[in-house]
This record gives structure tokens, C-alpha cells and sequence, in this order.
């Protein structure tokens, strides 16, 4: 055994000092860049970014188009202004993917109702008819028309409406269980007369309705169901199928009229989308192929079919100009042991699609490994010292990511992290922790009035507690440059 004799002692410390002054000084040099990077995020800067993200020229940022692609040119621009790498395919910063889209083909849609006399009449969709919600499909049927009388929940016999259309009054809907009775039956369908007051109202209504169909959506799955068809008819073509009802006609009674109906609502081209994606290298030889993903949707959900526009500020403008402020504040930091990816997805209000395709098939250039993932998602509301985050201690995921939040949560002026595991699931972090199996954490500052609202606008937005945030992550990757943490 190797004596320590008091030369020995001697030698070894003069021998160690250099090495722990130096670790002193990487340390000092750390600090001095993270304080560096925490000046640099300012409130002004959050909301000249969120104005532009969250106007109304941007029209809810929908998945898909065309203002939301702007909104990912606007972020390509600043990573490369920031001199960030590019993150997709074909040294591109736009990492592109597919998803199916349905909607309403207009050229196979109609309905022809014919007379025994040989008369036709061609109705045309979204103005002499419309359909009900869940009614439009891949279809084409035929069959006569019976006269109904007054849509109720009485009893149906099969014999009698197999492969005919039935024609009634509402002064509203069509009762669920009568639908669900005729459709096991085997009729082909129901055609409504509004009655004479609910005229407008449901013609209002419903054209709500045609619009929304008319759009093109996404869908996780390409629909080619048939569909029951519930048509209600309009004004016009309404009273010329009242001009042929007999008197007192008993339920069941024939009208000599046969009607053709047409719906090409199906799958549509698949629709391109984008993920916005930039690198900022590690300095480590080693650490430096860990890759640190910070993510936060750029979509909303666009404008509803009243034409109002879903502006999305909080949801999730806010999260995506903190991480434009994110990207600044790195490139005063400078290079860090571990590599960092910002990741802006599309399609989260779409059920998480945009983070779902990226981390199904990611793209990792230069053989960088996923380490973690961070996840912002509306951080711009509610009390000034409310936060919330998931997985807590109570959550099976709990790790070192959460633990760094905790920890500097004080020093950005917020009160005790709040339990957001309710939210587990609810955003884009879920994808990453299922499909690649990393440790996450979800920033959140909660639901409010405006939630999914026109109200969800940038006036309403609190910067400062923004800007905590978006420091509070910077502690976080700050936290995350020792050499294992332990997640």
C-alpha cells in the first residue's frame, strides 16, 4: 500500500490545484453566461413577437394554411438570423410531414328529387339543402319518398321504410333515437321541412354547418364511411315539397316522388404541413451529442364558421415567441456542453400530430441522441406567480427536470410549482415521452375564460410572466449541463 507521506500530500495538491482552478473557472464563466443570456429576455421583445403571431392578419395559425405557413418563415428567419443550425432534412429548418384530409367534394355532391310525372327538380348543396352534423359520407342512394308527418320517437316498422326516404316537420333537430330506429331499419334517409318560424334560423344554422364541411381538415384517419343522410331542405324547395302533400295524409303515405341523393365527402389529398427546427450545437466532444429538445406548438385553430378569427395568443402564441426569446438568450449564452433543439410543431389543436410525426421518425443529423424534452404551452395568463408542470413527485415520471424547475422557480418569482398532471397527455411533451422514451417536463400556466376563444388575444397576455418563464427554462438547461443528470 502507497504511503501518503507529507511529500507525498504536497506533490498531489500542488499537482490538483491547477485542475479544480480550472473547473472554478468553467464554473465563473458558466454563470457569467447564463446571466448574460437571462438579461437578454425582455417583455418588449415577448410581445412585439406575440402581436405579429397573434393578429388577425395571421387568421388563427390553422393546420393547415397559408398564415401558418408564414408564421414558419417567420420563425426559419429568426433561427437563421440567430445563426442556428438547421434541424431538418436537405439543410432545411422546415421539417415537412403528411397527414390525410377530408372534406366535401362539391362536383359529386347533389340531390335530384323526380315526380311520378316525370318532372325533376336538381337541388344544389349549401343552398336549396343541407346536411345535418355527422350525416355527410361517400354515397349514393336512392329511393321514395313517404310522408313522416312530425319527427318523434314513435315506433318503426322496418317493412314499411326499408329503402325509403323519409319526409317530416322539425322546428329543430331530428331525435337522436329516431335516427339511430330508421338507420337499423334500412331507410335511406330523412328529409326535413323546417317548420314555417324555424325557416331562417335553421337555414342559418346549417349553413354554418355546409361551411365547415366545404373546408378541407385534417383527420387522423381518411373517412369513407357512407354516412346516414339527414337533409334539410330550404325555403324554396321546401314549399314545393309541401305543394305535394296530400290532405290528411296518414304516416306512411306514398308522395309519388323518388329522390337521388349525392355526398363526396371523403378523403382529399394529403395535406403537407411543417415543423420549424434549429440546432444550437454543443461544445463538449462528448456531451455534445446529447440533444436538449425544447418544444412548443405554432398552431391555433384558425377562424370559426361565424368568421371569427381564434387569434391564439395565449394558446400557444405565447410559448411560441418565448421560444424565440429562448433562441436569443442561447446565442448570448454561446455554445453549452450539451446540444439544444428548438422544435416549433404544427397541428397540436389537431390531436398532437405535428410532435407525433417528428417523433415517430425523427430526424437526428450528425448522430445526435435525444436526451430530454421541455414543453411550453400557454405561459402567459392567470396569477403572476402561478405555475404549473408535469410529471410532479406525485407522477411516475418525476426526474431531474422537474427538480431543476422546482428549484429556481422562487428565483423567477413564482410560489410552489402546481400539480398540471391532469395535463399529462394534453400536449406535445406526451409524444415525446411515449415514442421516444425520454424524461419530459410541461410548463403551463393553466386554462382561463378566454381558453379556445376570438377572446384569446395578445392585449390580454401578461409579458413579464412570460419572461420569467422563458428564464426559468434557461436555468433549466443551465441546470442540465452537469455531466449526468439524474433523470
Amino acid at each position: 500500500m502507497l504511503r501518503l507521506t507529507p511529500s507525498l500530500l504536497l506533490l498531489l495538491s500542488l499537482l490538483s490545484a491547477p485542475l479544480a482552478a480550472q473547473a472554478s473557472a468553467e464554473a465563473v464563466r458558466a454563470d457569467a453566461a447564463l446571466d448574460r443570456a437571462l438579461e437578454t429576455i425582455s417583455a418588449d421583445e415577448l410581445r412585439s413577437d406575440l402581436y405579429f403571431l397573434a393578429s388577425d392578419e395571421m387568421a388563427g395559425r390553422d393546420s393547415p394554411s397559408v398564415e401558418q405557413r408564414i408564421a414558419a418563415r417567420y420563425i426559419q428567419a429568426r433561427l437563421q438570423r440567430l445563426g442556428f443550425q438547421p434541424g431538418a432534412p436537405g439543410d432545411s429548418y422546415l421539417y415537412e410531414w403528411s397527414a390525410p384530409q377530408v372534406g366535401l367534394d362539391k362536383a359529386r355532391t347533389g340531390l335530384t328529387m323526380r315526380t311520378a310525372e316525370g318532372t325533376e327538380r336538381e337541388l344544389v348543396w349549401a343552398e336549396d339543402y343541407f346536411l345535418a352534423p355527422r350525416s355527410p359520407g361517400m354515397r349514393e342512394v336512392s329511393g321514395e319518398v313517404l310522408w313522416w308527418g312530425v319527427f318523434d320517437d314513435a315506433e318503426v316498422d322496418a317493412a314499411q321504410v326499408r329503402g325509403k326516404w323519409l319526409l317530416g316537420e322539425s322546428d329543430g333537430g331530428v331525435p337522436r333515437g329516431l335516427q339511430r330506429a330508421l338507420l337499423a331499419a334500412g331507410a335511406t334517409g330523412i328529409l326535413v321541412l323546417p317548420a314555417q318560424d324555424a325557416q331562417q334560423s335553421v337555414a342559418d344554422a346549417l349553413g354554418s354547418i355546409a361551411e365547415r364541411y366545404e373546408k378541407p381538415r385534417l383527420s387522423g384517419r381518411a373517412q369513407t364511411s357512407a354516412g346516414f343522410p339527414v337533409v334539410y331542405l330550404a325555403e324554396g324547395p321546401g314549399a314545393w315539397m309541401r305543394s305535394m302533400l296530400p290532405v290528411d295524409g296518414e304516416r306512411g303515405t306514398a308522395l309519388g316522388v323518388a329522390a337521388d341523393e349525392r355526398c363526396g365527402y371523403g378523403p382529399l389529398d394529403d395535406a403537407v404541413l411543417e415543423n420549424v427546427i434549429g440546432i444550437w450545437p454543443g461544445s463538449d466532444p462528448e456531451l455534445a451529442k446529447e440533444l436538449i429538445i425544447l418544444s412548443a406548438h405554432y398552431d391555433h385553430v384558425g377562424v370559426g364558421n361565424d368568421g371569427a378569427i381564434y387569434n391564439g395568443a395565449d394558446d400557444n402564441g405565447s410559448g411560441t415567441s418565448g421560444m424565440l426569446a429562448i433562441a436569443e438568450a442561447l446565442t448570448e449564452y454561446g455554445p453549452m456542453r450539451r446540444s439544444v433543439m428548438l422544435m416549433w410543431v404544427s397541428a397540436e389543436e389537431k390531436g398532437l400530430l405535428g410532435s407525433r410525426a417528428w417523433t415517430l421518425d425523427p430526424y437526428l443529423p450528425d448522430g445526435l441522441v435525444p436526451l430530454c424534452n421541455i414543453n411550453i404551452d400557454m405561459i402567459g395568463r392567470n396569477a403572476p406567480d402561478s405555475l404549473g408542470i408535469t410529471p410532479t413527485r406525485d407522477h411516475a415520471a418525476y426526474s431531474a427536470l422537474t427538480k431543476a424547475a422546482e428549484a429556481h422557480a422562487a428565483a423567477e418569482g413564482f410560489g410552489p410549482l402546481k400539480n398540471a398532471d391532469a395535463y399529462w397527455s394534453r400536449s406535445d411533451h406526451a409524444n415525446f415521452s411515449r415514442n421516444l422514451d425520454i424524461p419530459v417536463a410541461f410548463l403551463f400556466t393553466d386554462v382561463h375564460e378566454d381558453y379556445h376563444q376570438p377572446s384569446d388575444t395578445p392585449d390580454k397576455i401578461d409579458y413579464d410572466k412570460m419572461r420569467r418563464v422563458c428564464r426559468l427554462v434557461m436555468r433549466m438547461l443551465h441546470d442540465l449541463q452537469i455531466d449526468q443528470p439524474e433523470f
